[in-house]
């Protein structure tokens, strides 16, 4: 990607193409801080000659927040003045098809840049004061497999022979396929930190230590989050303990205080379900899209990073 406009650019209309959400997002925050990044990325499967990984990155997020697939993400870049001027491409250059995108998103996994990507914006945010590091709300979403369950021929359990990373749970007693989308937000900004992605049969206290920051005020968490080492390493780094209890086998329900605890707990947990609902309906994550976990791990991070950017500017005109 080149800060030279073309000759081409030079004759377009300063209003053309314009798209005011995509717009924000760009001057949100310093994109050029991701291009060491983005570098780690480069490969002979981009292109001939390849394209800036900045720009393949830059196109891949907005395909997270458009909902677009390897097909439609090559048209929109072709068609779209908005996108091309995101991205940073000059309107007489080229722009990837589906197989340099979808090579790239897979690279993308392989490195598994997107992550440190999210990091790098989430330090951006912070240093405007975006976030705000009062607390870390954790919590986990199943989103279902790109293809149909196995049938039940095949046994309780079986792989998808296409879809090896997408494993079977309960929920409410009903049998679900597919993933996790395990999460931690912060509270008062509403902000994604943290992302961990996993088969859906992954209990969410087995990432959680993966998915506090250990800077914030406090973590909440629900009853699939109690640990007893967690507890005091939360005590240990003098993070408030907002997680709630659960019954022992020997109880035979919990105690008052500890009922109310657990009541106070979901308020301040309220507000996560709002990144989840968000997901799925406006970011096409009510089923997944790639049929491995480590790109469908992509398109969540990816997610979650516009996401954080869109609410970003929200907050930051406010």
């Amino acid at each position: 990607m080149s800060d030279q406009r073309s000759f081409a650019d030079g004759f377009a209309h300063p209003g053309l193409g314009a798209n005011a959400k995509l717009d924000a997002i760009a001057q949100a925050i310093d994109w050029s801080a991701l291009a060491p990044l983005a570098k780690r990325l480069r490969s002979g499967h981009m292109g001939r000659p390849p394209y800036d990984p900045l720009v393949m990155l830059k196109a891949l997020y907005l395909a997270a927040l458009y909902d677009l697939s390897d097909p439609a993400l090559e048209q929109a870049l072709a068609d779209r003045l908005s996108f091309r001027r995101f991205c940073g491409l000059g309107l007489d250059q080229g722009t990837p098809d589906e197989t340099t995108l979808c090579r790239f998103r897979a690279l993308a996994a392989e490195v598994g840049v997107m992550e440190a990507a999210l990091e790098a914006i989430n330090r951006q945010l912070e240093a405007v004061g975006v976030i705000v590091k009062k607390g870390s709300i954790l919590d986990a979403t199943l989103v279902p497999a790109a293809h149909n369950p196995p049938p039940r021929s095949a046994g309780l359990g079986a792989a998808h022979p296409r879809e090896p990373g997408a494993e079977w749970t309960k929920k409410g007693g009903k049998a679900q396929f597919g993933y996790k989308m395990h999460i931690a937000m912060d509270e008062g900004s509403g902000l994604v930190r943290r992302v961990a992605v996993t088969g859906a049969k992954t209990y969410e206290s087995e990432v959680a230590d993966r998915l506090i920051c250990w800077d914030e005020q406090a973590v909440y968490g629900d009853k699939a989050y109690p640990h007893k080492r967690r507890r005091a390493r939360l005590k240990a780094a003098g993070i408030k303990d907002r997680i709630m209890h659960r019954r022992h086998k020997t109880q035979a329900s919990l105690a008052p205080r500890r009922k109310l605890w657990n009541q106070l707990v979901a308020r301040r947990r309220a507000p996560v379900e709002a990144v989840f609902s968000a997901g799925k309906r406006l970011y096409g994550l009510s089923r997944a899209r790639c049929h491995s976990l480590s790109r469908n791990a992509v398109r969540f991070l990816a997610f979650a990073t516009m996401y954080n950017l869109r609410r970003a500017t929200v907050l930051m005109a406010g």
